[in-house]
């Protein structure tokens, strides 16, 4: 278990986000980022796989398409997430042919990798002065099931959000 991330302490992920640029493409891009893996808690993976047709703005759903099990589940699309990720798209995303959601600033446009959503909570952890922890995304996945069992929550109810198969997983 030594090689869990660690949780960020409370409050940190919001003073992260507070901190994230949001002034120019690439800062929207990275906010919309860091709110899909705080509140959501997705992975990597499925950050960088999410694709235009994926966000049900009526139904405020979105689909996560789940490389371990290659499942499609929906989740509920928080309000500010949904602000954020419409945000981009309207005065951030530049105009290309991906069907992915979060494309590179630069050209070639493509959508990003896993790596790069990495990058992107790697970077705002550092700009907030965060140490300590895993530099990762994952930290923020790891947070939010801190936060959700601190707050009361099962961890039946851990699991679906997070989309474990095992609950031995979230029991971790």
């Amino acid at each position: 278990l030594a090689g869990l991330p660690k949780q960020l302490p409370r409050g940190v992920v919001r003073r992260v986000l507070a901190d994230q640029e949001r002034d120019n493409a690439a800062g929207r891009r990275n906010y919309a980022i860091l709110l899909l893996l705080a509140r959501l808690g997705l992975r990597s993976c499925e950050v960088a796989a999410l694709r235009l047709e994926d966000v049900d703005w009526e139904g405020a759903r979105v689909n996560i398409r789940s490389r371990k099990g290659g499942r499609v589940i929906a989740l509920p699309l928080p309000g500010d997430v949904g602000r954020a990720i419409a945000e981009y798209l309207k005065d951030g995303r530049p105009s290309c042919t991906s069907r992915e959601v979060f494309v590179s600033t630069h050209a070639p446009l493509a959508g990003i990798s896993r790596i790069s959503v990495g990058h992107v909570a790697r970077r705002a952890l550092l700009r907030s002065g965060i140490t300590g922890v895993s530099m990762g995304a994952h930290t923020f996945r790891h947070t939010l099931a801190g936060e959700m069992l601190r707050r009361g929550a099962s961890l039946d109810e851990i699991g679906r959000i997070l989309r474990h198969r095992d609950a031995s997983t979230t029991a971790i």
